[in-house]
């Protein structure tokens, strides 16, 4: 049930984000490494199923932010983003009202990287950097900081070091 559920999210954020190729491949690429993530680091099925949901709607906020402000950093997706997220899972009517505040709140927070103390929080900031750092082009410095300060799942580290070898 989970997998048709998070198909059909899948579905609705393509729909969103219909033309954006780059904004859809990026959900995706998201979730696919929020999942293994949260599969090796030892999640139950109802923490997988919120952090993939999390994952496929993390960067929901962009398109409002870009409409009222013309940017899209993100402390205006977090600030955006929640209200869209709980709007879009309403109307799918597939998620409970736990599931849709704790997926709001993580959307409120995915890019403050400070006091991360829940692991669906921390999986879900890891993955999304595991990405960026491909489709941003951010410099070995910067990963090498990253990931001493804000990585702390084992698997995190495993995909970081194997991706991006030469950043120590």
């Amino acid at each position: 049930m989970t997998d048709l559920v998070l198909g059909r999210l899948v579905c609705a954020m393509t729909d969103y984000y219909a033309g954006d190729a780059k904004r859809i491949q990026h959900f995706i690429k998201v979730r696919g490494f929020a999942a293994t993530i949260g599969r090796l680091e030892g999640l139950d099925k109802e923490e997988l199923f919120v952090l993939e949901t999390a994952a496929l709607v993390h960067d929901i906020g962009i398109k409002v932010c870009e409409r009222k402000y013309g940017s899209c950093n993100g402390k205006l997706q977090e600030l955006e983003g929640p209200a869209e997220a709980e709007k879009l899972l309403v109307s799918l009517g597939d998620f409970s009202t736990e599931t849709i505040e704790r997926v709001c709140w993580l959307v409120a927070h995915h890019h403050t990287y400070n006091d991360i103390a829940d692991i669906d929080y921390q999986i879900l900031v890891e993955a999304d950097f595991l990405v960026n750092v491909f489709e941003d082009g951010i410099l070995p410095d910067a990963i090498s900081q990253f990931k001493k300060n804000v990585f702390k799942t084992k698997t995190g580290i495993y995909l970081l070091e194997r991706m991006y070898a030469n950043s120590d």
